[in-house]
């Protein structure tokens, strides 16, 4: 399923506008692009959330927020469109009975997990997340809301962050992302 054209360019301005970029954090040598601006400024999250919503509406069933930053976009736009969101969690935060799948980082690994009871045989899920970096966690995610039944019909970012690989590790998937830094 592909949605029309791209994401509206006015919500590209908008993030641009409402975002912080905080030089050598959370270390040195690192361009942290900080969020908070856009939550805090209530009109333009508004009118953020409302576009995503006009862009997604009929096409999906619920929206998959992943831990933790995508909580906070998956939760008003579930609401604004009037359907089910979905918690995809970090390990051993979910009660169970859960489906879990482990994943591999530059340093380590991690976990994500997800109740399977909550997902709907053939619910159509936009998964949500606020930066794709390396495409780990969105990819564990998939995987899981697939294993319990949906169909992925897209994958939104606020941020992605080319230079890092994330959305080679999603092929064959609408990646939607609201601003786009080319690697650098």
């Amino acid at each position: 399923m592909t949605f029309p054209n791209s994401l509206p360019t006015e919500l590209t301005g908008l993030v641009l506008d409402n975002l912080r970029e905080v030089p050598d954090f959370p270390e040195p040598g690192v361009l942290f692009r900080d969020i908070t601006p856009l939550l805090a400024n209530g009109e333009a999250f508004s009118t953020f959330i409302t576009g995503l919503a006009e862009h997604y509406r009929g096409h999906i069933d619920a929206v998959a927020g992943l831990e933790s930053r995508g909580f906070i976009l998956a939760a008003p736009l579930a609401y604004t469109l009037g359907i089910g969101m979905l918690t995809v969690r970090k390990g051993g935060k979910l009660p169970g009975p859960v489906l879990g799948v482990d994943y591999d980082l530059e340093y380590g690994s991690a976990r994500m997990e997800l109740r399977p009871e909550t997902v709907q045989e053939g619910q159509r899920v936009l998964v949500i997340d606020d930066v794709l970096a390396t495409g780990g966690t969105a990819a564990a995610s998939i995987d899981l809301l697939e294993r319990s039944g949906a169909q992925v019909v897209a994958v939104c970012m606020l941020l992605e962050l080319a230079g890092l690989g994330g959305r080679e590790q999603l092929p064959g998937r609408q990646v939607d992302s609201v601003v786009v830094y080319p690697s650098s």
